[in-house]
């Protein structure tokens, strides 16, 4: 591993070992504001800090007032550069998921595809590190069909795995006679129904994926969810048969996304912390929605 990455590291975990002493002091801090705003006594096992306490509370601004987690520090940068991603499959991969991956490519503005051979994960991941990918996204199989997807954020994560159903590639789409070539413009991205906490992790995992596109482009990425299944569409529009007539033409692929896991950390780190697991007895919660209403 490089220096440079060994340094990053270590601030890294140094920030996240701070968090816990951060929320406390929030907290404190918390207390001591609305016993101000209502009138009422200081806490008792806060009258020994209150000064210095106060005073950090005169000093807050919008910035300061709310800790940071680690979560904020991951995508602190992503404004800064487009993402550049890298997108492989499990290894001996079929026919379908080297045609899946390539369509992939073909999605995801600056990305590059790269045949697994014999390279294990860890391998590929400080790779790309050392190029300065932003992203892996890692697909697998099973008998031949696409059902599993790693989003793997670079540095050190966080790492999303999906559950893929009823994939489509874009070959397969019975209109793909009206389709012309893939574009390569910067899409607008629609993430709806996105609307809990674990939704809003979710959409932020999946929309640095792309670029800031341009406002006169004209191709367009849906994640829709329904049900906690993740529908993602891709559709071109256009002026067809009159200045007030617009078409949504599809252009694939598509297929069904269920969120299986959030890991903290990168795939290859197997000491890193589960944020979030789909556990079997969720089955039976019916009624219950984790990503939106």
């Amino acid at each position: 591993m490089k220096r440079k990455n060994i340094r990053l590291l270590k601030e890294y975990l140094y920030r996240k070992s701070l968090e816990g002493k951060e929320r406390l002091l929030y907290e404190n801090k918390r207390k001591i504001r609305e016993a101000l705003q209502e009138g009422k006594p200081i806490p008792t096992e806060l009258r020994n800090e209150e000064a210095e306490l106060r005073r950090e509370i005169d000093l807050e601004d919008e910035n300061t007032a709310v800790p940071r987690t680690h979560i904020d520090d991951e995508y602190a940068k992503a404004a800064e550069r487009d993402p550049k991603i890298l997108i492989t499959t499990s290894r001996n991969p079929s026919a379908p998921l080297v045609q899946f991956a390539k369509e992939l490519k073909l999605v995801f503005p600056n990305a590059q595809q790269m045949n697994r051979g014999g390279q294990v994960i860890s391998e590929i991941i400080e790779t790309c590190r050392a190029h300065d990918f932003t992203d892996v996204v890692l697909v697998h199989e099973n008998r031949g069909v696409p059902d599993g997807l790693f989003i793997i954020h670079l540095p050190f994560g966080p790492t999303a795995f999906f559950e893929l159903r009823n994939v489509v590639t874009r070959h397969d789409i019975k209109d793909k006679k009206a389709m012309g070539t893939m574009p390569q413009v910067y899409p607008h991205v629609i993430l709806d129904n996105f609307t809990t906490k674990l939704g809003e992790r979710t959409a932020n995992i999946l929309k640095h994926l792309f670029p800031v596109p341009k406002p006169d482009t004209k191709r367009i990425i849906t994640f829709a969810n329904q049900s906690d299944y993740i529908s993602f569409r891709h559709h071109t529009y256009g002026k067809h048969g009159g200045p007030k007539s617009i078409v949504l033409e599809e252009i694939g692929p598509r297929f069904e996304m269920r969120l299986f896991k959030i890991k903290l950390g990168t795939l290859d780190q197997t000491e890193a912390q589960d944020e979030w697991v789909f556990k079997p007895y969720m089955n039976t919660a019916k009624k219950q929605k984790f990503i939106g209403i």
